[in-house]
């Protein structure tokens, strides 16, 4: 059983909610008074099967056939049928701290009233979020517009006892078996509520919500390594100067400069050179608060975005019970997370760039004055000659998956949805680039300490020869070949775990 750690409104997660239940596993339930206006909503979808109002969804088919309509006998039949016909994903399943988020989020839209859903509904996907059943959500076959159809639709099979679920390990079982096991009878579902599950943008929002909290890790191992590196090459720190950076009024650009120069103060290596002849470093070393600065003002932006989409009631339609109207609109059209994935994968791929680029001009002994490759014998040994070409196949990698996918569509359902978001792809791809970026950060952190070490006896500042130690801990000095590729898994590890968050004067998060 997962413990309950969040309360909320429906209707105002914030992003430390959702940081809580991806990384802590955090459990998740409503504050009191949230049952009435579902009860409302749902007695308006009552009123309508009792009457003779035809309402899409409800009584009425889907889609290209949403002209074909339903008798009142078959209705249950209908939402039924929609589940099981829309589970058509592949692929690997998603990870399970995105399937419980996805859970929660749905959970969260649906409580908010306006989905003419039972409150039987939403205290069956908090049920699961306690009992830890995860349903088994392949990850491919949404298009991100009419929602998240396939994704959501493998969710709801687990609630009406068909499906699978995900093991402790990700592996497969009957998700029949899981709720027996967690004391859960299968839901029966009631006119629009299996439209209502299926309907929204919970999945590409929860994949691009992991990828978010995953970009601050990323982005704060960044930071100190390219401090680390200003030191290694005994670069100025004149780039960073507050007022450089007023003058252009920039917000992320004014931020991440305050945040090098911290990071780099009272460094013995920094007064080393003050009086050096050396007039201006490479664009890698210069532009970091400008490249950097920009990354953080996309990925504030993307999470200002998808806070919003957090808290969307974005299923079709939308119940308004105080008028008695039921509403068909676009809502489910996740263009605003594909937009904000596209912005957070091109913040990515500059940060994987950039890192690579200053690896590259530390093992280069022309443009650092370090040894060649980062090791002493160079010639008889390699050094980081070959992890930088790792870090560059990453870096060439991630520019091609950073291509927008929001500017592709392709017409679905006999052109009735014939513009769509991409969005689940948008978001989804964004694993894969954090993977890469993670990994060249690392190698470059290997390499800028490694660089500051052949400056001993001088010291660096206090913040980055704690990070110098931290990694020390883990990996030792490359003294002499040898495999790296488990020294880069390590340090990868490291940044995932928000190793370095600490050594960023004054704390670092994102601002939505």
């Amino acid at each position: 059983m997962t413990t309950i750690a969040r309360r909320v409104i429906p209707g105002e997660m914030t992003l430390e909610d959702c940081r809580a239940i991806l990384r802590d596993g955090a459990g998740f339930a409503f504050a009191d008074g949230w049952r009435k206006p579902v009860e409302d909503s749902a007695r308006t979808v009552a009123d309508v099967i009792a009457g003779d109002r035809t309402v899409y969804g409800v009584n009425t088919g889907f889609g290209l056939l949403a002209s074909t309509s339903i008798p009142k006998a078959k209705l249950r039949e209908l939402q039924l049928g929609l589940v099981r016909s829309h589970a058509a994903g592949v692929g690997a399943p998603l990870p399970r701290r995105v399937v419980r988020l996805v859970l929660a989020l749905k959970a969260n839209a649906l409580a908010r009233g306006f989905s003419g859903v039972r409150p039987a509904v939403v205290e069956f996907l908090l049920a699961m979020i306690d009992c830890d059943v995860l349903p088994h959500i392949p990850a491919k076959g949404s298009v991100g517009a009419s929602g998240d159809l396939a994704p959501l639709a493998h969710l709801s099979l687990v609630m009406i006892g068909e499906g699978a679920v995900l093991g402790p390990e990700g592996e497969a079982r009957p998700g029949a078996e899981a709720l027996r096991e967690a004391g859960l009878s299968p839901l029966a579902l009631e006119p629009k509520e299996g439209l209502a599950l299926l309907n929204g943008t919970q999945v590409s929002t929860a994949l691009a919500l992991d990828a978010l909290v995953r970009s601050e890790a990323l982005f704060v191992a960044a930071l100190v390594a390219g401090a680390l590196s200003i030191d290694a090459i005994k670069g100025s720190d004149t780039p960073f100067d507050e007022r450089l950076h007023a003058l252009r009024g920039q917000p992320g650009q004014i931020r991440v400069a305050g945040l090098y120069r911290a990071l780099v103060r009272h460094s013995r290596i920094r007064d080393s050179h003050l009086l050096c002849d050396r007039v201006q470093d490479p664009y890698s070393i210069r532009c970091q608060p400008q490249v950097m600065g920009a990354c953080l003002d996309q990925i504030n932006a993307a999470a200002a975005t998808l806070v919003r989409e957090a808290n969307a009631v974005s299923d079709n339609p939308i119940v308004f019970s105080n008028s008695g109207d039921i509403l068909s609109g676009g809502n489910f059209h996740a263009e605003p997370v594909a937009f904000s994935a596209d912005g957070l994968a091109l913040a990515i791929a500059e940060t994987g760039s950039l890192s690579e680029r200053r690896t590259a001009l530390l093992i280069d002994p022309h443009l650092s004055g370090l040894p060649p490759f980062l090791v002493d014998d160079a010639g008889l040994k390699s050094g980081f000659m070959l992890a930088q070409v790792s870090a560059a196949a990453l870096v060439s990698e991630n520019k091609a998956l950073a291509h927008p996918a929001s500017v592709d569509s392709l017409p679905t359902s006999a052109n009735q949805e014939d513009h769509v978001s991409m969005a689940t792809f948008a978001a989804r791809r964004l694993g894969d680039m954090l993977d890469n970026a993670v990994a060249v950060i690392a190698i470059e952190l290997l390499a800028a300490a490694q660089g500051v070490e052949f400056h001993r006896p001088l010291e660096s500042s206090a913040p980055l020869e704690a990070a110098i130690a931290r990694i020390r801990e883990r990996v030792p000095r490359y003294l002499e070949d040898r495999s790296f590729a488990p020294d880069i898994a390590t340090v990868a590890a490291m940044i995932e775990a928000d190793a370095f968050a600490d050594l960023v004067p004054g704390g670092f998060a994102l601002a939505p």
